[in-house]
């Protein structure tokens, strides 16, 4: 069922708002007050001293103002945001802004979050995107699955192949819409496994993030034979550079409000849009070798995205190419076992001859074997909880975890 907006008796969207800045207030009030359509109502104060008893009853937007270098006015809008809970989306407007502060939002599933000074006019329109999210949209919210290697070389491309291709075939009618996006934007080989033209256009969106809709993400994703669409651009392998979270954030959002499932094959470089994009995921897999340092790396990973990230997501990691013969020396399974504790999820047996194959002919591993232990193995670990949900969404400028999928 969807969620209506939110409006007040004269039949208004009502927008309600906290600050204890006079002029920003003032600045507000003008603005919203040019439209008939729009009610302000503003509450003078600080998170701290009215938060506890701010009223967002029947508000189709919550506008909080505040300083977010102050532990206390975080606390006071965590107690502000859990109560209003999924009522009302959240705006934060802060003076003090950094990738600490933007983590902290994000865990705390803002909406959107704004730094001042802030233009009245980006003001209206990132209130109308949130307002209007719920009441036009009723798309099927993606399961997003990231996979994140923990050293080069450990097959991560392969396994979020087949991942999606297993995806693909798992609906009840043995057909769920699946999108692959690839993100290594300089080594990515999703495209060149599968034998496909990678037709993502950085240049063409990157200096407009908001051009990005439907329809120019259809032109650029490339299609294999068997109906998974795939997301990828052409490599750059002399060209080292980052890209703007905006346009990561704008494409992922685009491509999980239009597929039922999406696979992440991650770069094992850390950019500024990465922390996004992993709390933006229901599953995070870091993919391992079957090697004592391959298996430090992996521990020491999931370790630094605890760390980085609390709680949400939680990595699990997958030992890829598993390899135990009987009275042969060599790391064993209880081994594995030991070393990783509860983070070690799976062991991927090693076929080395039928993933050549597979690559070499741009199919997946059932063509060239079915029933082959590679699959099995991903269908066990995956099909268990694969279950999309039908739930409103709400567009934003930022990635945002909701359980089980994307944020508003």
């Amino acid at each position: 069922m969807l969620m209506t907006r939110p409006t007040s008796a004269a039949g208004k969207i009502a927008i309600a708002m906290l600050t204890a800045d006079a002029v920003f207030e003032q600045s507000a009030r003008a603005t919203f007050g040019a439209s008939p359509q729009i009610e302000l109502r503003v509450i003078s104060g600080t998170v701290v001293t009215a938060g506890d008893v701010f009223d967002a009853e029947g508000a189709a937007v919550v506008v909080i103002d505040l300083d977010a270098s102050r532990e206390d006015e975080i606390q006071a809008l965590v107690r502000l945001t859990s109560r209003i809970g999924t009522r009302a989306p959240v705006v934060v407007i802060t003076q003090a802004f950094d990738e600490a502060v933007a983590r902290r939002l994000l865990q705390m599933r803002v909406a959107d979050f704004m730094a001042k000074p802030v233009q009245p006019i980006e003001l209206v329109r990132t209130c109308a995107r949130v307002a209007l999210g719920p009441a036009v949209s009723g798309e099927t919210e993606a399961q997003i699955t990231t996979f994140l290697p923990a050293v080069g070389g450990a097959g991560v491309t392969t396994l979020a192949i087949q991942t999606a291709l297993l995806l693909l075939t798992s609906g009840p009618r043995g057909r769920s819409s699946t999108c692959l996006v690839d993100l290594d934007f300089q080594h990515g080989a999703c495209a060149d496994y599968l034998d496909l033209e990678p037709r993502l256009d950085l240049k063409e969106i990157e200096p407009r993030p908001e051009r990005l809709d439907r329809q120019l993400l259809e032109v650029m994703i490339s299609r294999h034979s068997s109906g998974l669409a795939v997301v990828a651009a052409p490599n750059r392998p002399a060209e080292m550079r980052t890209f703007d979270p905006d346009m990561v954030t704008r494409l992922l959002d685009l491509v999980s409000s239009n597929f039922d499932y999406v696979v992440i094959d991650m770069p094992r470089t850390w950019f500024s849009w990465t922390d996004n994009v992993l709390l933006g995921s229901n599953k995070l897999f870091i993919i391992s070798e079957m090697t004592i340092p391959s298996l430090r790396q992996a521990k020491q990973l999931v370790s630094a995205i605890r760390e980085r990230l609390g709680d949400e997501p939680q990595p699990q990691v997958i030992v890829n190419r598993f390899e135990q013969r009987m009275f042969a020396a060599g790391l064993k399974r209880a081994d594995v076992k030991q070393a990783l504790g509860e983070d070690f999820v799976a062991a991927v047996p090693n076929h080395y001859r039928i993933v050549r194959e597979a690559i070499d002919r741009g199919i997946p591993l059932e063509e060239v074997k079915p029933g082959n232990q590679i699959t099995a193995e991903l269908k066990r670990l995956m099909l268990a909880s694969a279950d999309p949900k039908t739930v409103a969404v709400q567009g934003s400028g930022q990635v945002k975890k909701l359980t089980p999928s994307w944020a508003r």
